[in-house]
């Protein structure tokens, strides 16, 4: 059968690094930060997670450098878009890119190899029950997430700078304040997401190795409309379709072919949630009017 148990279990593997990504990329969309850029932060994280765990043999330790090491790439978003009052499309992009040539930079400088490091001694993730203590993590985070952004008073700040900075400024919260800590915690998460992915879903740092996740993670961002539930939602769907393109080279289709199951699935979402929006707006009220 083609779906079946084993089949949900690689899709919840699947989903975790988008998750945790997506969680950060909504965090910051309920501040008011378009953050495009977590396809690099997801890169560093899974760079520094490998050399962490090479170096020291713990992969705690590596998940805990590649937090903060995420966390420190994204000031570079928080300070260009919140400070100087840049363009964050251009800084997430820049970050993006910056992030490849880096992280294969390093690669070369450090382990003295090109494409792939992949070693024995590379300690890796333990399993509980098939997933790894960051899957369950991830789960966590929603809930935690749901309830701050619904119920805390610093999560209804966080909304209120997002949806009226002005005036929350004048109340006397700082935007800025709650703009950089939304970035920062989204580096957090990315990090986590890297570590995930470079430790937990394999045990090797590749160029490159995130594949444009981070993109897809934007894009369930967009899709949940940056509620937790809705970003799981999402996140899921893309989690079954990544599954489904391995299975599917199981039965003899392309790589090529496989692999881009993602993206498509991510195209057709995006086209059925434009066409939704639009029909909504056009059986509005205001949108018969204008």
């Amino acid at each position: 059968m083609f779906f079946d148990s084993d089949l949900l279990m690689s899709a919840l593997r699947a989903l975790t690094p988008i998750l945790l990504a997506a969680l950060g990329g909504a965090l910051c969309e309920r501040a008011g930060v378009f953050n495009i850029g977590l396809e690099g932060m997801m890169l560093m994280g899974c760079f520094t997670s490998v050399a962490t765990s090479w170096f020291t043999g713990s992969a705690w330790l590596g998940v805990l450098a590649a937090a903060l090491a995420a966390a420190a790439y994204s000031l570079i978003l928080a300070v260009g878009a919140v400070t100087l009052r840049g363009d964050a499309v251009v800084l997430g992009i820049a970050m993006n890119l910056l992030a490849v040539g880096l992280t294969s930079f390093l690669l070369r400088t450090v382990f003295g190899v090109q494409g792939t490091f992949d070693d024995p001694s590379l300690a890796g993730l333990p399993l509980i029950g098939g997933f790894t203590p960051l899957a369950y993590l991830a789960f966590v985070a929603v809930a935690v997430a749901a309830v701050m952004l619904s119920r805390s008073v610093w999560g209804l700040r966080l909304r209120g700078v997002g949806e009226a900075p002005d005036a929350a400024a004048t109340l006397g919260v700082s935007p800025a304040k709650y703009k950089y800590a939304a970035v920062l915690i989204s580096g957090v998460l990315c990090g986590l997401a890297g570590a995930q992915l470079a430790l937990g879903n394999v045990t090797l740092f590749s160029e490159n190795m995130t594949a444009g996740r981070g993109w897809i993670a934007v894009v369930a961002v967009m899709l949940g409309r940056a509620a937790p539930v809705g970003v799981l939602l999402a996140a899921l769907l893309f989690g079954l379709a990544e599954a489904a393109g391995f299975r599917l080279q199981g039965v003899g289709l392309p790589q090529q072919a496989t692999d881009a199951a993602p993206y498509v699935v991510t195209l057709v979402a995006l086209f059925l949630s434009t066409a939704r929006r639009r029909r909504r707006t056009a059986n509005s009220p205001s949108g018969a009017t204008t």
